[in-house]
């Protein structure tokens, strides 16, 4: 009874208005005074921020923060990637014929989560990760490679939970919710980062200036609030860490794995 009533609240709080309407007040003068209740109630590391908290205006102006140089180190190997976010890992594995096979007991195609782009053909046999960012973390997004930004792309969706009840409880949430997707090249391997959205959040963003050369650990985006990236790797280019795996916190600059020769 309680999965079902809790999927159709979700179902109903899924609605774009609703998150914009937070994302409204997350930016309002009024959220300050909330952020160093926020901060204490998800166990924030505040040491690590670019600002001491009561010089941030507003609660999302908290969320998005930067921080503090150093506080995070890029694996330097030229083949290493580095994790894009702070995060934990939900999903991770081989695509298999163009399927992602069990995230969170569910299957999901390459297809539906590109929007069928014409690019699935590159990752039909490749290599996918979760990548989920809660509340207690960091939530700017960084370049996991050196290499050049071949296509940015849209696509619209809901706004569904991403955490273990979204992803558990609902019908695969990844590929209905918008999605921000940035396709790079290294050499002559391809891969993907998408980018999703989630319920309360307002928006994704991606970091100005837009560039089409990026390195290892640049500003690539941020959320505004939680939510997840997942990262496709083109057929036979990725070799993953031996411990990579669900369950496994990461942080942003750790090494994921690397490309193939």
């Amino acid at each position: 009874m309680w999965t079902w009533f809790f999927r159709h609240l979700t179902e109903l709080g899924s609605r774009k208005w609703l998150s914009r309407t937070t994302g409204r007040l997350a930016k309002s003068r009024a959220s300050r005074g909330f952020i160093p209740r926020f901060a204490r109630t998800y166990g924030i590391r505040v040491e690590e921020a670019e600002k001491a908290l009561h010089d941030y205006a507003t609660l999302n102006e908290f969320f998005t923060r930067r921080l503090k140089p150093g506080m995070r180190t890029i694996d330097p190997a030229a083949d290493a990637v580095a994790s894009p976010v702070d995060a934990l890992v939900t999903g991770a594995g081989p695509i298999e014929d163009g399927t992602m096979l069990g995230i969170k007991g569910q299957d999901y195609t390459v297809e539906e989560l590109l929007g069928g782009s014409p690019r699935i053909e590159n990752y039909r046999d490749g290599y996918y990760i979760v990548l989920y960012l809660s509340p207690t973390d960091y939530h700017r997004i960084h370049v996991p490679v050196d290499g050049s930004i071949i296509e940015r792309e849209h696509l619209p969706g809901r706004v569904y939970p991403v955490n273990e009840f979204g992803l558990t409880r609902m019908t695969r949430v990844l590929s209905r919710n918008e999605r921000l997707v940035t396709y790079m090249k290294h050499g002559s391997q391809e891969l993907a980062l998408v980018k999703v959205g989630a319920l309360n959040v307002s928006s994704i963003r991606y970091a100005e200036p837009q560039r089409s050369q990026a390195a290892k650990g640049d500003e690539l985006a941020y959320f505004e609030f939680g939510s997840t990236v997942v990262l496709l790797f083109q057929d036979d280019s990725f070799l993953p860490r031996e411990d990579l795996a669900v369950g496994l916190k990461v942080r942003m600059g750790e090494r994921l794995g690397q490309l193939a020769p």
